[in-house]
């Protein structure tokens, strides 16, 4: 997060840990909020890559588990980068403003990424900025999202994962009621101001638990590596195209999804205790290994705290999984369900 984003920030009464928005100076009232009323967050957790020059989407294609070739300019897609044993390294919002493509991200991830993606240029007619610090992420969510960008004079895509531009930047529609506003670091005060005037400020927490209640999955520096894409319903997000050509992990990722052989899947989990990405899950039938870990989670705003985990199918059924330890808390867990999308 920029020095001037965090200033715009701190003026609004916004409460900064390490480049983290904790909140705007009542974390549970505005958690709260997020279930009824409309709220503005600093999706400080998020980092952008920008991608371009005249073989960018090529670039991508040959990378990347999506089908970037045939991303529209007016669309976006989930996404995911893979190791070699087709295990996520990173996953994605991938979107086009003009001829660039931008990758939004974890933060946390962003410069091994940046340099990793670097290493394949080869002889690729491409350039990959660090886009972070040049512009500012900014959510929007609830029953007046569309009527609070129109009156801040920002279009409002049509459709879930379409985009539009604007002079200082883009919005993207993640759903019906969820908006992601990227603006250049010169508008971005101007925007903040009229958006948090309409909508009310809160934390970026908040947006981490909206995220877990539409089942998106966020690969971050404790989750890199531990998971085949279609373990975290990648394939169901329409993040995977099984009828593009190689990119890293795509034998593993396809065999994985023609053979049927995944064996772990993910779940909404919820928990009386604090969670976090990374945390491992035990089952008192194997208590000597893990049978899953938490990908994503967040304070709820009823009680407890509430997740996104992916576990071993066959440990399930029992509903005596465990938190972080043989004998750990309970954790109550419920199957993620999407429209499933194929490409």
């Amino acid at each position: 997060m920029s020095s001037i984003w965090q200033e715009i920030l701190g003026t609004s009464g916004a409460r900064i840990e390490k480049d983290w928005v904790t909140d705007f100076g009542d974390a549970a009232a505005e958690l709260a909020a997020a279930a009824a009323t409309t709220i503005v967050v600093p999706l400080s957790h998020l980092g952008v890559i920008q991608v371009s020059g005249p073989e960018a989407a090529t670039f991508l294609h040959n990378q990347l588990t999506s089908d970037v070739k045939h991303l529209n300019s007016d669309a976006a897609q989930h996404s995911a980068w893979c190791s070699a044993k087709g295990r996520m390294l990173a996953s994605f919002l991938l979107f086009r403003i003009g001829s660039d493509y931008l990758l939004q991200l974890s933060a946390d991830l962003l410069p091994a990424i940046h340099k990793r993606l670097q290493m394949f240029i080869l002889r690729n007619k491409v350039s990959i900025i660090d886009l972070s610090g040049a512009c500012a992420l900014i959510g929007l969510a609830g029953p007046q999202a569309e009527a609070v960008l129109q009156t801040a004079m920002l279009p409002v895509p049509a459709t879930p994962l379409s985009t539009a531009v604007f002079a200082a930047g883009a919005v993207v529609r993640l759903d019906e009621s969820r908006f992601e506003i990227l603006v250049d670091r010169d508008a971005a005060l101007a925007v903040w101001q009229e958006l948090s005037s309409q909508a009310r400020p809160v934390g970026t927490t908040v947006w981490q638990w909206l995220d877990i209640q539409a089942g998106v999955p966020l690969i971050s520096e404790r989750t890199k590596e531990e998971f085949v894409p279609q373990m975290a319903n990648f394939e169901q997000l329409g993040a995977i195209s099984f009828h593009k050509g190689c990119y890293p992990g795509q034998e593993i990722v396809a065999r994985t999804q023609y053979l049927g052989k995944v064996k772990r899947h993910l779940y909404h989990a919820h928990a009386a205790t604090p969670m976090a990405a990374g945390d491992a899950i035990y089952s008192p039938a194997n208590p000597q290994h893990p049978c899953g870990m938490i990908v994503n989670a967040a304070p709820a705003p009823l009680d407890g705290y509430d997740a996104l985990a992916i576990v071993q199918e066959n440990f399930v059924a029992a509903g005596d999984l465990e938190l972080s330890a043989a004998g750990g808390p309970h954790l109550d867990l419920q199957p993620v369900r999407h429209p499933v999308t194929t490409t």
